[in-house]
């Protein structure tokens, strides 16, 4: 969490603005992610916009895409709302750490044992839109919202395969340049070869600290494995259940994208996602509009 900086909206539709998610301003994140809650106090909600600079329409469609998304593993989109000018979502909040969060929660570069149940879980949410044609297409560390339940892909660009011309410029995608497939970055299509490079992207973040670390930075164990989802070649890249197969051999499948139940997690997460509620829970409305 991070206080409300002077250019931020104190309403986003029904609801009063009381904190930024992400902290250090959201770098790396392709919207903006706020903690708001209704006028009476009822509802808490994590809302969203459009990073400043991007596409709002397209933010927009792509926003009732994710809406209508019901697959495990997938942040929810559960009210649509504003303008042209001022497009808006909203989910029901609950403790959820940005994946860079918890990085500096945890201190650093995380154990790979965790990594490989996160990536597991990561992995399995994509494998099973795939099966379904979706391209969630904005795989990025900042995406990745880690809850008690295990993680959960955010900034959608859910189904972007569709709403994107192939000619639509890399830029416009509001990703950082390492969570980039080269052919995307060169004005390709968002497509799933696409979203396991970013895969690969994202678990290099984890245990590194980096979306492009140097080779030897990389655990052993996962050498192989980041190497092969970052391949430069689309079709060298495995498919998600093929990532989910190695980081957790033996997995049950279905069992990990969307749990219920708690997994095991660092103290100082657990800690970070305890204080985070607490924080919010205490969050008094303002008293007056800015």
């Amino acid at each position: 969490m991070e206080q409300l900086r002077q250019d931020d909206p104190p309403r986003i539709g029904d609801f009063v603005t009381l904190a930024r998610l992400d902290a250090g301003g959201g770098r790396g994140a392709p919207e903006r992610r706020y903690l708001a809650r209704s006028a009476d106090g009822g509802h808490t909600v994590v809302a969203c916009l459009p990073a400043p600079g991007s596409d709002r329409a397209r933010w927009a469609a792509e926003a009732q895409q994710a809406a209508r998304l019901t697959q495990p593993g997938f942040w929810p989109v559960a009210q649509l709302g504003g303008t042209p000018a001022f497009p808006w979502y909203t989910s029901p909040y609950r403790p959820a750490l940005p994946l860079p969060a918890v990085l500096a929660a945890y201190g650093g570069p995380l154990p790979e044992p965790l990594v490989r149940t996160l990536g597991g879980a990561l992995a399995e949410a994509l494998a099973s839109a795939h099966v379904l044609g979706i391209v969630h297409g904005g795989v990025c560390p900042a995406g990745v919202l880690l809850t008690a339940c295990g993680p959960l892909l955010g900034c959608f660009g859910a189904t972007r395969a569709q709403l994107l011309a192939e000619t639509s410029p890399a830029p416009d995608t509001g990703l950082e340049t390492g969570c980039l497939a080269p052919e995307r970055a060169a004005g390709g299509p968002a497509d799933r070869a696409g979203d396991v490079y970013a895969l690969g992207a994202v678990l290099a973040y984890a245990v590194t600290g980096h979306t492009v670390p140097e080779r030897d930075e990389i655990p052993a164990g996962l050498r192989d494995l980041i190497s092969a989802c970052r391949s430069r070649d689309p079709q060298g890249r495995p498919e998600p259940a093929r990532v989910l197969g190695e980081l957790l051999p033996g997995a049950a499948y279905g069992g990990l994208a969307g749990a219920t139940e708690p997994m095991s997690l660092p103290g100082r997460v657990v800690e970070a996602l305890s204080r985070q509620s607490a924080e919010v829970l205490a969050a008094a409305l303002p008293t007056h509009e800015r």
